[in-house]
């Protein structure tokens, strides 16, 4: 190369290298857009999924509770609705611990919980009934007392016929210790046909117990 032609030279190589470096900016751009891209469409797809799971799910509860209605036998009625509640706090996941007895040291069983739950780092212990008349009196003390031994756990009834007056008020005196939420059977049949959300539910029954002593507060559009 001639002296004459160098600068020359050295211009057009200095401005190949910049429109290499132009070029694979631009690459490294598509690049970092389509990995973006990319991780998006399989955030997408991984949520829907997720959505289509638990449709599925809450719809085979609501084949199992309604199956429940044309059980005659109370206790395995009872047992297995215990199931399905259980379930569906797993489907939501609630940390749970299913129905289990305490012993005494001889073996004797002493207490049996119907199963135990936990939300927003407070535990309920759960009582599950399914009877033909509504829930008096005796059965929620027995399950209040079964509160009180626990510190700082709260109680959560379900009955799927209801209360009596004297077992509410039971409930509202005993607010002045514990939060103590009711809740109907028919509050979750309406949760389970509209894929709601069990945590949302059991919050707002909660700040009716604490803010307006109101234990049992129906909730959905039905009631």
């Amino acid at each position: 190369m001639w002296p004459d032609d160098r600068l020359p030279a050295q211009g057009l190589q200095a401005n190949v290298r910049r429109l290499v470096n132009v070029k694979d900016s631009f690459t490294r751009m598509s690049q970092a857009h389509d990995e973006e891209r990319a991780a998006h469409v399989r955030a997408r797809t991984s949520g829907l999924e997720r959505l289509a799971r638990r449709k599925a799910r809450f719809q085979d509860l609501r084949v199992r509770l309604n199956d429940l209605f044309n059980e005659d036998d109370p206790r395995k009625r009872g047992t297995a609705l215990e199931g399905v509640l259980n379930d569906l706090f797993t489907t939501e996941s609630i940390l749970i611990r299913e129905s289990f007895t305490l012993r005494s040291e001889e073996g004797h069983p002493v207490e049996r919980i119907d199963g135990a739950l936990e939300v927003d780092g407070s535990v309920y212990l759960v009582e599950i009934k399914w009877w033909g008349e509504p829930v008096e009196i005796n059965a929620m003390s027995r399950h209040l007392v079964r509160v009180y031994g626990r510190s700082e756990v709260r109680a959560l009834f379900i009955s799927a016929s209801g209360f009596t007056g004297p077992a509410i008020a039971e409930s509202e005196r005993a607010l002045n210790q514990r939060v103590i939420v009711l809740g109907e059977l028919r509050e979750l049949v309406l949760l389970l046909e509209q894929q709601g959300d069990i945590a949302t539910w059991l919050r707002e029954k909660v700040r009716f117990a604490q803010l307006e002593r109101h234990p049992l507060a129906l909730l959905g559009s039905d009631f």
